[in-house]
């Protein structure tokens, strides 16, 4: 079989169709690359590893430079990926999507990635930002069992730890709470992108009455898919029992004045410079996630 014909006509073919029809190239070109792996992974196993090097030679001359030994060897790479999962690579991600993917070792963490660009229509460089601060590490060892399992998600499964807060001040020993809400506000998409789906702000320093007292909810938010408010409680200090029960107050509050027949109950979010486990462990109240912070 004469491997690098069916190679080279496969790549023209592409660069032809590049030029002709815009809007669905990127499609092609992925199909067209997944089928050329395929071809360099079974002409490597006739003629051995340096195959690659010589087509690679060959292709940039006649076809062109960016067919070097670099990119083939990546596209043999990204076909024997999918094929040992047995999965095609279709949907909206294109040959750049892929070319960030590929170097991922872990296979449940790539499929993370995946999931996560279909669903949220992610660009090319959304997925390079959230891959660079390692979204899927910062998700909890449950989360990701679940993930592997296919089981549903809850809305606390969805939230990364510790939370990513942008800011020059990497101070976090000296820094004031105001100062962590500001900056937390002043980039809240990029909070709420990291608490999962769904969403949406109501109000920081939100007032709520208890008795006689007036007390203020740092930020409070409402979850359009898990259909629940969501109180976050910002501290500079290590998590504490007693930051749960201002946490409990303001959730019982809410479940008590503002939920509605529809809703489910409160969660309540506090989000410190350091997590104390065993606080949250011995909390009998499941509703309740504390998560560290660290600055970018």
């Amino acid at each position: 079989m004469n491997y690098y014909d069916q190679i080279k006509e496969k790549l023209i073919d592409n660069e032809i169709y590049e030029k002709v029809k815009d809007y669905s190239k990127e499609r092609n070109k992925v199909k067209t690359y997944y089928e050329v792996g395929e071809l360099l992974a079974s002409a490597g196993k006739h003629y051995g590893e340096n195959i690659i090097g010589e087509y690679s030679k060959k292709l940039v001359n006649e076809v062109g430079k960016k067919y070097n030994k670099s990119t083939l060897f990546k596209i043999r790479k990204f076909y024997l990926i999918f094929s040992e999962q047995k999965m095609a690579p279709v949907g909206p991600l294109s040959w750049s999507h892929y070319k960030i993917l590929i170097p991922i070792k872990d296979d449940n963490e790539r499929n993370y990635y995946i999931d996560r660009c279909i669903r949220d229509n992610l660009s090319k460089r959304e997925l390079e930002k959230i891959k660079k601060e390692k979204e899927y590490e910062r998700l909890s060892e449950e989360t990701k069992l679940k993930l592997i399992e296919n089981k549903e998600l809850e809305i606390l499964d969805e939230i990364k730890d510790p939370i990513i807060i942008h800011s020059n001040n990497n101070n976090i020993n000296n820094l004031k709470e105001k100062v962590l809400k500001k900056l937390i506000l002043d980039n809240l998409d990029s909070f709420l992108f990291q608490l999962g789906r769904g969403y949406s702000y109501i109000g920081s320093e939100y007032k709520i009455k208890v008795g006689n007292t007036y007390n203020y909810i740092d930020i409070l938010l409402y979850n359009v898919i898990y259909h629940s408010y969501v109180v976050v409680e910002l501290k500079v200090t290590e998590l504490k029992k007693e930051h749960i029960g201002q946490v409990q107050l303001y959730m019982n509050y809410i479940d008590s004045n503002l939920r509605n027949l529809g809703d489910n109950k409160t969660i309540g979010l506090i989000v410190v410079r350091e997590n104390n486990k065993y606080v949250i462990k011995y909390s009998s109240d499941k509703r309740i996630k504390a998560i560290e912070y660290s600055f970018e």
